[in-house]
């Protein structure tokens, strides 16, 4: 197994010779360590299925099926499916247009991901890729003034930001939803910033498309605050030309693996969209540390 930087990437490693069957202890060992250090690694050359996916998943920690029975794949559940592409009996297998917007996996939850694991499957040949922002690297860039506002703050995160509605929702009210959503999935607060369980960076856990709100030390709202962060991160730049916004692509074979926890992400959309399938994995690590 040979890991490389990315040449010209603001972060993110090139992983080759990586086999998932074979893999031994140690180099499971040295792949979570770059992930956690280097933010994002791409293993070259895979050729999966998906139980051989997910195999690979449960090497890493403990592997979590996403609540939403429509993600899943129709033969291994723990496998999320995001796809544009309908079967040949006219069957849509997962869900399309996932991710259009800022977050990271599980944000709305008590605890979130530790390694998201995304294997393409269907590759458009031209605007392919996912946008990633290093909240560990944005934190550090914030002015003094900023840290010191982000210090003793608490953020409230919910999916009903970006709720994506079921087939089973159509024709049902708005407000019987809602109570749904908030039974299933309640609004959960956490620190604005945290350490970094793995490598003690110090990580700004907010984002355009989970973070409801900010409350100071008094329980204050702080909503110009939110604001002023979401701006200074990059997250609210539309041409995506920020100095924190990594544009990181891939190709046939490809798979990504990143640090949940630093590292929020919006997929690239277009107006005209190809056929694109992606599988995932989420990952819980063996340190038990709520964000």
């Amino acid at each position: 197994m040979k890991i490389s930087p990315q040449a010209g990437r603001k972060f993110g490693v090139i992983v080759e010779g990586f086999d998932a069957e074979t893999a031994s202890p140690q180099e499971i060992v040295e792949l979570k360590k770059a992930i956690y250090t280097n933010k994002i690694a791409v293993l070259k050359n895979q050729d999966l299925s998906p139980r051989q996916f997910l195999a690979l998943g449960e090497r890493l920690g403990r592997v979590s099926e996403y609540y939403e029975p429509v993600y899943h794949h129709p033969e291994v559940k723990e496998v999320f499916v995001s796809s544009n592409v309908k079967e040949e009996d006219g069957r849509q297998i997962g869900v399309p247009k996932t991710g259009k917007f800022w977050h990271s996996d599980y944000q709305f939850m008590p605890r979130p991901f530790d390694i998201t694991m995304i294997y393409p499957q269907v590759v458009p040949s031209k605007n392919r890729g996912t946008y990633f922002i290093n909240m560990a690297t944005a934190y550090e860039k914030l002015s003094e003034e900023l840290k010191l506002a982000a210090k003793d703050t608490t953020a409230t995160h919910s999916v009903l930001r970006y709720f994506k509605i079921r087939p089973t929702d159509v024709y049902r009210p708005i407000s019987e939803i809602i109570d749904e959503v908030n039974a299933k999935t309640p609004p959960v607060t956490s620190p604005l910033a945290f350490a970094h369980p793995h490598t003690d960076e110090t990580v700004l856990y907010v984002s355009e498309g989970f973070t409801l709100s900010l409350q100071d030390a008094d329980g204050n709202d702080r909503s110009e605050l939110l604001t002023e962060l979401l701006t200074a991160t990059g997250q609210l730049d539309r041409t995506y030309e920020h100095e924190n916004i990594h544009l990181q692509t891939f190709e046939k074979g490809d798979m990504l693996l990143w640090d949940n926890r630093s590292l929020i992400h919006r997929a690239l959309h277009t107006a005209t969209p190809e056929p694109a399938v992606s599988y995932r994995v989420t990952v819980y690590d063996d340190v038990d540390t709520a964000a």
